[in-house]
């Protein structure tokens, strides 16, 4: 029996500025423990909408959404906030490091808010977190000073560093060469494969979709497959 991570029921959504218009309609699908999966299509076919949806960002909208089993219906801003720090981790187009922060502290950051561990904790997962991307050697350095490749995988690093059950990616190569898309593609490859660790990627990269385990592919609104 896979465990469910994820599940998306009858999730409509309108927008009304200043006329009523539907950009979801019958969003159904689950994504389960390990799932690497695609959401494609072309701009403007609702796929960022439905993300910041599926990331609790959005709450209006009707249906239901269910993270690790549990509803997300009637829950305050308070409760959310920690089950997107908790549950869920984001990797963006832009990376969003703090300039003003080394690497390593970058990285900790979602870990310090949360306040699960003590910061001597949170510090020895983060180093973790960068040796398993390949990038210890740049935990003193200041943000500012790594690559836009490295940035990327920075980036990575935080999103793992409260152990998510899904990490939700915002066109995350969308601001990458080709060999840079390449090294995050397999960054995410392993973590499904070798970590168990899901993933919901929101993609125009038609070669990084087909290389996924599913895609979710939609049109005007709607998953057409």
């Amino acid at each position: 029996m896979s465990e469910k991570i994820l599940e998306a029921k009858n999730i409509n959504k309108y927008f009304h500025d200043p006329v009523t218009v539907k950009v979801l309609t019958d969003i159904n699908f689950s994504v389960n423990k390990g799932d690497f999966v695609a959401v494609t299509g072309k701009s403007g076919c609702g796929k960022s909408t439905l993300l910041y949806i599926l990331s609790t960002m959005d709450t209006d909208y009707e249906g239901e959404l269910l993270i690790d089993g549990e509803t997300m219906r009637q829950k305050k801003e308070a409760q959310l906030a920690r089950v997107r720090n908790e549950k869920i981790g984001f990797v963006f187009q832009f990376h969003y490091l703090l300039n003003e922060f080394n690497v390593l502290k970058n990285v900790m950051l979602p870990g310090l808010k949360l306040n699960k561990y003590p910061a001597k904790e949170v510090e020895h997962r983060a180093m973790e977190k960068l040796k398993m991307l390949g990038i210890e050697k740049l935990a003193l350095k200041n943000a500012a000073q790594v690559s836009g490749g490295e940035k990327q995988r920075v980036a990575i690093a935080r999103a793992l560093i409260n152990d998510p059950h899904i990490i939700m990616g915002d066109e995350p190569t969308g601001n990458l060469d080709k060999k840079n898309s390449e090294i995050v593609f397999d960054i995410f490859k392993q973590l499904a494969e070798e970590f168990q660790q899901t993933l919901l990627i929101v993609t125009h990269d038609q070669g990084f979709a087909e290389k996924t385990h599913r895609i979710i592919e939609m049109e005007d609104g709607r998953i057409i497959r």
